[in-house]
């Protein structure tokens, strides 16, 4: 194995210590500004050398969908370890051999279905995938959504 040893000691005996001049280690006036800040403005020359010859370098590009919708999703997996946790921080409740979560109070829109299911879970949730809906079943639990099925 290497040993790496820290800059600082192997600078030793470097009157600058891998910074150049003194006077350029001073402020920010040295560091050539901020993001993009002066890639365009340097003259012809030079703008091909820094942009690497992409027309797409400078500008913006694109769009944003006004009506694009986040789906929060959450993998079953991620549930099941957590249910002690959540449970002591009652933001789920355990209704005698069963727990009942509902997935909207905690943030989540879509339920997934990595992992394995262990426990008798009772789930609200606007969306499931079909393969957690039957997952949560042979376990004995079920899954309740507030709207249509997907996929």
């Amino acid at each position: 194995m290497q040993h790496k040893r820290k800059k600082v000691s192997r600078k030793r005996g470097s009157e600058t210590h891998g910074h150049g001049s003194s006077k350029k280690r001073r402020g920010a006036g040295h560091r050539g500004g901020k993001g993009k800040a002066g890639s365009g403005k340097r003259g012809d020359s030079k703008l091909m050398r820094i942009t690497g010859g992409r027309k797409d370098y400078l500008g913006k590009h694109g769009f944003t969908p006004v009506n694009r919708k986040i789906v929060k999703t959450v993998n079953i997996n991620h549930i099941q370890q957590k249910l002690d946790t959540l449970l002591s921080e009652e933001k789920i409740e355990k209704q005698k051999d069963s727990y009942v979560i509902d997935l909207d109070k905690l943030g989540y829109d879509k339920l997934l279905s990595k992992g394995e299911v262990t426990s008798k879970l009772k789930i609200k949730v606007k969306k499931a995938s079909s393969s957690v809906i039957d997952k949560v079943k042979k376990a004995g639990g079920e899954v309740i959504l507030s709207e249509k099925k997907s996929e």
